[in-house]
């Protein structure tokens, strides 16, 4: 039986010019993960993450922590939908950067229906995929683990395609993918068990890393 351990990337830079970049927090996150798991004398069999720059240096603070040096397989599926060009597809104004309790609850909120509508058929946002070839990308890259490895395995991604893979698992609604990819937090872990059938959801969105209440700030969601 395989573990399987998805890991949502660090704090990244919500409401900069370039998002797909980690917060230095993120990065704290990232690493104090590694050093977990090198505690637990956690190893891992392969790496798998998607192509974006705030998976890769998550796993280079992940690494950096439990002081291996993995070669990652870079799967482009597991990469996050554009939040942008789906809010475009609904909203035709400017919306309020999310840098303010005002403009966050927009973003969010927009996001919802944009997702919903997508998930549906109804918009095809510029320059994405269809929902069907999004979730194709992310259980394609389920169905590679299970057929190619039998141990542990670390899957460094983003909310959209964990929470899609959870969904996908326990056979749940698109709809309800919306939800679970709502509160998953930064540098959360989910772990599946696996076998050449299928996988099975063992825990969801668990920060072991940041139990301790000296980390008690180092909470995020975005």
């Amino acid at each position: 039986m395989g573990q399987l351990y998805l890991v949502r990337h660090g704090q990244a830079s919500l409401g900069a010019d370039d998002y797909d970049q980690l917060s230095p927090l993120g990065q704290q996150q990232s690493q104090r993960l590694g050093e977990h798991w090198r505690s637990q004398s956690l190893t891992f069999e392969a790496v798998i993450t998607g192509s974006l720059t705030r998976h890769a240096q998550t796993l280079a603070g992940i690494q950096q922590g439990m002081g291996t040096q993995h070669r990652a397989l870079v799967w482009p599926g597991l990469n996050e939908y554009d939040s942008t060009a789906l809010i475009r597809t609904i909203h035709s104004g400017e919306p309020v950067p999310p840098t303010t309790p005002e403009g966050y609850k927009q973003h969010f909120r927009l996001l919802r229906d944009s997702l919903t509508q997508w998930m549906a058929g109804v918009v095809s946002p510029k320059g994405m995929p269809s929902y069907l070839e999004f979730v194709e990308g992310v259980t394609s890259a389920l169905d590679h683990i299970r057929q190619q490895h039998e141990g542990s395995v670390l899957l460094v991604s983003s909310g959209g395609p964990i929470a899609t893979a959870v969904a996908h698992v326990l056979r749940m609604s698109p709809e309800s993918s919306i939800e679970l990819n709502m509160r998953l937090r930064n540098s959360a872990v989910s772990e599946f068990s696996f076998n050449p059938k299928r996988h099975s959801l063992i825990s969801f969105n668990h920060l072991p890393h940041l139990e301790n209440p000296a980390y008690k700030d180092w909470f995020t969601f975005a």
